[in-house]
């Protein structure tokens, strides 16, 4: 008897013969069914592809090697936080490593993961939250596979409120900045309020990137393409050094800046100059604010660092942009001048 096999997709192609030919999948965007429909070979096709996964009845840490060895690790997180995220799993094996996966269907299972969060958040409530997102976003992708049947550590919430409203660098910062650091630590400066972008993505520019006029680059994180119109001084830092090839960013020594390196020296010239509490990521921020203040629309943020729209808007209302004078100053004299308007237009009628 031939019995209907449910979600079974029929795709018709023309071959470069002109021959057309029909093949079928067990679902749209499926793996292929091998075999004539209705044929035992094209069944038992359809029955291994469309087999549920059983759930394990191994341990957590399973889940946990099978997450770092899939592409979601693999090709979708930076290799940069592929390092960070490491760290927060191996935390996790060493606490729950054992636990079996049946368990994460009991209840008092996120009771018991909250309560481990609670006790991380002793130490660092930012770390805290960071393990935590870890973990639920492996336990996110071993649902999605139907590796588990539930996540325990959905909308949690988080502990951390830090804001860096504040960590803003002033004109005056830059200026103690510049006139202390030395020379190859004043163009990342230069570059990243000129430019918007992450740290990671101007150590690794190049002079290919820069024809003179702009910037051209992908964003690692995002995988966003930006091209960045250099402004003046970025330009003439740039030029006075007149690369040809290789990083355009250099350690004193001449050679391509290694991460660490950088984050460390980085420090050190800020402790020298005086500059507590920002960091090189406030620079980002500090681009979007001062473009803000010299009246750019978020559209045009947007199109120089290449964050979304919502993330330039996130920024400027609760992130970097604090409620900063010029900006009440200059929302005054346009509320003034429309007021001037209004009465002209009223006293020539």
């Amino acid at each position: 008897m031939r019995t209907t096999l449910k979600g079974v997709n029929r795709v018709r192609t023309r071959l470069a013969s002109g021959e057309i030919v029909t093949y079928y999948y067990a679902w749209k965007g499926g793996p292929r069914l091998f075999g004539k429909p209705g044929s035992a070979e094209f069944h038992a096709a359809y029955v291994e592809a469309t087999k549920k996964p059983e759930v394990s009845t191994g341990k957590l840490g399973v889940i946990l090697e099978k997450f770092q060895q899939s592409g979601e690790f693999c090709n979708n997180i930076a290799a940069r936080t592929q390092s960070d995220y490491r760290a927060k799993l191996r935390l996790i094996d060493k606490k729950f490593g054992d636990y079996p996966l049946k368990g994460l269907s009991d209840r008092r299972t996120r009771g018991l993961f909250l309560e481990w969060r609670d006790e991380l958040a002793m130490r660092s409530r930012r770390q805290a939250d960071y393990t935590w997102v870890v973990l639920s976003r492996v336990l996110s992708w071993a649902l999605g596979r139907g590796l588990i049947d539930v996540n325990p550590c959905e909308k949690a919430g988080r502990l951390y409120r830090g804001s860096r409203v504040d960590k803003v660098w002033t004109l005056d910062d830059e200026a103690a900045f510049m006139a202390s650091a030395p020379r190859h630590l004043r163009l990342p400066l230069i570059a990243a309020v000129w430019s918007g972008q992450r740290q990671g993505d101007l150590l690794r520019l190049t002079w290919t990137q820069y024809d003179g006029k702009v910037i051209r680059l992908q964003q690692q994180k995002t995988g966003a393409r930006v091209v960045v119109p250099v402004g003046a001084p970025l330009k003439a830092a740039l030029d006075s050094i007149g690369g040809k090839a290789g990083k355009v960013l250099l350690n004193s020594d001449g050679m391509p800046w290694t991460e660490d390196g950088f984050r460390s020296s980085w420090r050190k010239a800020c402790i020298a100059a005086g500059i507590i509490g920002l960091t090189f990521n406030d620079l980002r921020g500090t681009a979007v604010t001062r473009l803000a203040l010299a009246g750019c629309t978020e559209a045009e943020i947007a199109t120089i660092t290449g964050h979304s729209l919502r993330d330039v808007r996130s920024i400027l209302d609760a992130h970097y942009l604090h409620r900063d004078p010029a900006l009440a100053e200059s929302a005054i004299r346009k509320y003034e001048a429309m007021m001037r308007l209004s009465f002209t237009k009223e006293g020539a009628a």
